[in-house]
């Protein structure tokens, strides 16, 4: 049994009444195993798909390619719930060395110092390059990295040079601005627009005008404006205008999508995708997917990346393995993936010495015979039952010292200091990462602390490299979040209303019971095949009586600006909760980070289906051979009171949820403690 700060994240509060038992979980990596299931019904591992022009041959190939065995993964999504639009955040910067080999990407670090130290005409070829999509991508790629060069395609080489451009700008403004200007015209992002820093100098700010429209009239438009008594030049990308070096082909090249089953290991999957962008030449946001998928196993799970080809994406297959990442099924489809899009995730999980909740002094075999009784009247119980389909401690993020939901109580009240500073509260480790943190929180300095962060940490980097510019006040702390991507602004506030939804479920059966009451919330049960979407009802005290819905009815609300709350007590409940930290009226968006929360319904109760069970007789550590199959307890009895039941019992479970339901939830329920 694990004890940590998980436990406190979910209450300890059950739907069944069964002892359950002790045991332990994630020993190894083949214990957890998660595999997603299309809209179709069928795990993404084993699907077989119909690719809009890519041939079924091509995506049998692939797929041989990958050689490992379905082993173990984490647990459930981190919540398809809500209608959240995730955009994966940008690494800040793309890998060259894994987009332009190791020896080029030295030669081209090499050529730009030199350009530093003495500015000249000369040229550096990066190669040849004979796919136009990788051709593209390395462009972006250098273009990004060192925004004062000029890339140039003498087909089918590369070459690159100082642009000219950049050169004079940079003598009429900090190199940093001319960088990060140069970084905003090669974004294209249509009615954007970039701020240079004051400059209360007329003659130097016509200069400056002038000097963009002759270069980049045709793109952008410039106006000066004054703001608390200083004066800057602002620059907005123009609505219809075009980047002069933008081509049909390049337009073309954007409308191409490529799915793709992902098999990683002990990957984060925003990790995962950063390595897969820097080594294909795209952004992180290009990738899509239906679901996030944890760290500490091996998951299965479908996604769609844009402006890769199907052929590109197979050269990358080999590299991408051994990094821990497995790329098959790969296809042509006609457009990205959604959040949510799938019906859920199929688990295959193992959990290690099995014992009885209690100190026994039982013999071996009288132990394994209890425990097989244990263990069937457990997984009989969660079979008809359910389990309460609490938040898992995943949604809460990994940070011990922290919890993201106290971020997200921050932001919700717009306190945008305190949310940077709990973001960057560390642990009482000595790590590089950790001592970054502290040094932030004690110096209050960006830039130093930048310097500190390792380069793996996305977010941190992007949130001080934002504050380093712009401050760590107010407003630069709200600029520090707006560099980070929505989806990874919008997690913490939802972390919060998960922790407030797992608390009111968690009263809601302490104070109401297990049957559905008046005032509860059901979703209306329609007799006509023709309704439209399900509306909510509230129960009548007539329905109570008659008891025509189910606590397996019930749905209770996660916060948000157009929910509706139960009419009973629970409704007050929320009401003093919300107020207790703050948010009595909170209108649950957040106007300076483009956040709105518009909550969800979730069902109170969760069923796990197409569940099954194996219990097997461990060995130095490990499974060893099989005692029992599927719910055969005759078998099992016979076999766990024989001379064989010797050493400790395994137990392996095999079942289906729902997305946004947790595995370790439904283990809980089962086991009765937190695995």
């Amino acid at each position: 049994m694990k004890q940590d700060s998980d436990a406190t994240t979910v209450p300890a509060c059950f739907i069944s009444n069964h002892e359950g038992f002790l045991g332990s979980i994630k020993n190894f990596i083949k214990d957890f195993v998660v595999t997603e299931i299309d809209t179709s019904g069928q795990r993404v591992n084993t699907a077989t798909h119909t690719p809009d022009s890519a041939s079924s041959d091509e995506n049998n190939e692939t797929g041989a390619e990958c050689k490992w065995n379905n082993h173990s993964s984490q647990d459930n999504d981190v919540a398809a719930d809500c209608g959240l639009d995730v955009t994966i955040p940008s690494p800040g910067s793309f890998d060259l060395s894994v987009i332009l080999g190791q020896s080029v990407s030295e030669e081209l670090e090499q050529f730009v110092l030199t350009l530093k130290e003495k500015p000249t005409k000369q040229e550096l070829s990066l190669g040849s390059f004979t796919d136009k999509h990788h051709r593209a991508n390395v462009h972006r790629a250098v273009r990004h990295r060192f925004p004062f060069l000029m890339t140039v395609t003498i087909q089918p080489e590369i070459r690159v040079r100082e642009d000219p451009d950049y050169r004079e700008l940079s003598q009429l403004v900090t190199e940093d601005e001319a960088e990060d200007f140069f970084r905003f015209i090669d974004a294209k992002v249509r009615g954007s627009s970039y701020t240079f820093g004051p400059d209360d100098d007329k003659d130097h700010r016509t200069v400056v005008h002038h000097f963009l429209s002759r270069r980049f009239g045709k793109l952008v438009e410039t106006k000066s404006f004054t703001d608390q008594g200083t004066t800057a030049i602002s620059v907005r990308l123009r609505e219809q205008g075009r980047p002069k070096k933008r081509s049909a082909e390049e337009r073309k090249e954007e409308e191409v999508y490529t799915g793709f089953t992902l098999r990683k290991e002990n990957l984060e999957t925003l990790e995962a995708i950063s390595y897969m962008a820097a080594s294909l030449g795209v952004l992180p946001s290009d990738f899509t997917y239906a679901g996030i998928k944890d760290k500490r196993a091996i998951t299965f799970q479908s996604m769609v990346v844009k402006k890769v080809s199907t052929q590109r994406l197979k050269e990358k297959t080999a590299e991408f393995e051994r990094r821990g990442m497995c790329v098959t099924q790969i296809r042509s489809v006609s457009e990205p993936l959604r959040l949510g899009r799938l019906l859920g995730n199929h688990f295959d999980l193992v959990v290690r010495d099995l014992r009885p909740h209690g100190d026994t002094h039982s013999s071996a075999a009288d132990t394994h015979t209890r425990l097989a009784a244990l263990v069937k009247e457990a997984v009989e119980n969660v079979k008809a039952r359910g389990f309460v389909n609490y938040y898992g401690p995943q949604r809460f993020g990994s940070v011990k010292s922290v919890q993201s939901d106290r971020v997200g109580l921050a932001l919700l009240k717009e306190d945008m200091v305190s949310a940077v500073r709990l973001f960057f509260t560390p642990e009482d480790l000595n790590d590089p990462v950790n001592n970054a943190k502290r040094h932030f929180i004690q110096t209050d300095n960006a830039k130093e602390s930048l310097a500190l962060m390792p380069l793996s940490k996305a977010r941190e980097r992007l949130m001080l490299r934002a504050m380093n510019r712009y401050g760590t006040g107010p407003d630069g702390c709200t600029q520090g979040w707006l560099s980070l991507p929505h989806s990874m602004r919008v997690f913490y506030p939802h972390a919060y209303c998960s922790r407030v939804w797992n608390e009111a479920v968690a009263h809601r059966l302490s104070t109401l019971g297990h049957r559905a009451r008046r005032g509860d919330l059901v979703w209306l049960q329609e007799d006509s095949a023709e309704s439209s979407l399900p509306q909510i009802h509230v129960v009548t005290e007539q329905e109570e009586q008659e008891e025509v819905y189910t606590l397996g009815h019930v749905l209770m609300p996660m916060p948000g600006n157009t929910v509706k709350y139960p009419e009973n007590a629970m409704g007050a409940w929320y009401q003093e909760r919300l107020s207790r930290d703050g948010l009595d009226g909170c209108r649950f968006r957040v106007s300076n980070l483009k956040l709105n929360l518009p909550g969800c319904h979730r069902p109170l109760l969760a069923s796990p289906r197409n569940l099954s069970y194996q219990l097997q007789r461990a060995a130095c550590g490990e499974a060893g051979e099989e005692e029992s199959t599927g719910n055969s307890s005759r078998n099992s009895d016979r076999q766990l009171n024989g001379t064989t039941a010797e050493g400790k019992l395994t137990l392996t479970l095999n079942f289906d949820l729902d997305s946004s339901c947790y595995a370790t939830i439904c283990l809980r329920e089962i086991m009765k403690c937190d695995p």
